[in-house]
This record gives C-alpha cells, structure tokens and sequence, in this order.
C-alpha cells in the first residue's frame, strides 16, 4: 500500500498546499536534493492539480513575476493607446473614426466632445485634416447624395434633410443635390412605383393611389410628381383615372 504523505499545512493549515515544484515531471535542482521519503507521496500526487493554497514555492514567484511584467505591459500598451496630450488623443479619435468611413466636419467634433477633447485641441486637429483633405465635407455630399439617391431612391427633398443631420453646411448641400435634375429625380420615381405597383393589385384604385404615393412622399418626393407619377403607372395598368382624388 502506498503511504501517504501529509503535506506541510495540508490538514493543519488547510490554506496551504503542494508548491508546483512537486508537479509530474519537475526535477529537484542540486542544491535542495528531495527527502527519498516523500517520493511515493510524488507519484501520488501525479495527475492531481494544485491544492486550495497553490502560489507559494519557486514556481508561484515566477508566476507572480510574469503577472507583473504582463500587468505592466497592458500599462504601458494603454498608455500608448491614449495619449495624455490632448491634441494627440483628438488626433487618434479621428482617425479611428475615419477608417472605412468618411465622416463630416461635424460628426468628428461632437465625437471630441463626447470625449471630452478641448476645444483648442479639437479645434487644432480638426482644421489640420481639412488642409490634409482627410475631412471634405463637398466630398462627403457628392458621394452620400449619389449613393442614397441610387441606392435606395431618395429625392433632393430627403438628401438635404439627411446632410443637415450631419452638420453640412446649406451651401455645400445645395450643390451636391444640384446634381439631381428633375428629369432624373422622376425617372426614379417611377422605377420605384413600378417595383411598388404589382404589391397593390387587387386593392380598391384609391387605396393604391394613397399607397403608392405616400411611399414616393417618404422618400422625399413632392406631392405633385408623386401623384403624376402614380396616375401614370395606373393608367399604363388600365385603371380608370378619371375622378381620382388629387391629394392623399
């Protein structure tokens, strides 16, 4: 039978237990040569994790060691990641901010201020990356104005209001929807009626109108062009239009 060893303070101080020294496969150095007579207590301990008191002995000192250069690497990698000057940590909020993702004037400094940047510092990076041209607030315009209008059919109407949310300026604006003629914001118009159109068969003629119209209007298109749009696409249909209610 093998005899089993108490360990020091395993049964009369229950907090403490076998260092990791004693774990499969560690060998003793030269200088602390291991009584022989705890060598069947080894073996038995094979294959046992470490008691409730693991973390005293060589093995806890070296742990405790790599915990504190570990700890003091992730000090040191914040620091680094968030600077103290504040001109510096605006500079970095930007940039993330900008990476995949063009954002107006506007949208940076209420991120600075959310982060409590100050306004000299703030207002330094941000005019900085306008010189660069990492903020364009004509580019931004042009770009959201072709993109929302082609893909998903919004009217001048709804790009001015969406560019004023984003703090672009009313010349700036005017210029990029400028882009739109009335030519081509109707042409839109009746691609998206005629997607619209197959949905609403089968509904009284009125109710389609309503329908039809009031999702142009949601879009941003005036009453008028909504309602011509939507009469034409009826009467391509073979709906009778005469008498149709000239407002929804």
């Amino acid at each position: 039978m093998t005899r089993r060893t108490e360990w020091p303070g395993s049964a009369a101080d229950p907090g403490a237990g076998p260092g990791p020294e004693f774990a499969p496969g560690h060998t003793a150095g030269s200088d602390n040569e291991p009584d022989p007579s705890h060598e069947p207590a080894t073996r038995a301990g094979r294959g046992r994790g470490p008691g409730p008191g693991a973390g005293f002995g060589e093995g806890a000192g070296r742990r405790s060691r790599s915990r504190s250069r570990d700890s003091g690497s992730s000090s040191s990698r914040a620091e680094k990641e968030e600077p103290r000057d504040p001109v510096e940590q605006a500079r970095n909020i930007c940039l993330r901010l900008l990476t995949g993702t063009p954002r107006t004037r506007k949208q940076l400094a209420d991120a600075l201020r959310k982060r409590e940047i100050p306004d000299e510092a703030a207002e330094e990076v941000l005019s900085r990356f306008e010189d660069v041209g990492l903020i364009d607030d004509a580019a931004f315009a042009g770009a959201w104005v072709e993109s929302r209008h082609h893909g998903r059919g919004l009217a001048r109407r709804a790009l001015v209001r969406e560019l004023r949310t984003k703090g672009v300026d009313s010349a700036v604006i005017d210029e990029a929807v400028g882009q739109l003629d009335s030519e081509q914001e109707e042409e839109t118009a009746r691609e998206l009626v005629a997607r619209k159109l197959r949905s609403t068969r089968g509904l009284e003629r009125d109710k389609r109108l309503r329908r039809l119209a009031g999702m142009l209007a949601r879009k941003g298109y005036g009453e008028g062009m909504a309602l011509r749009v939507v009469r034409r696409a009826l009467e391509e249909e073979g709906e009778d239009t005469e008498g149709l209610d000239d407002t929804f």
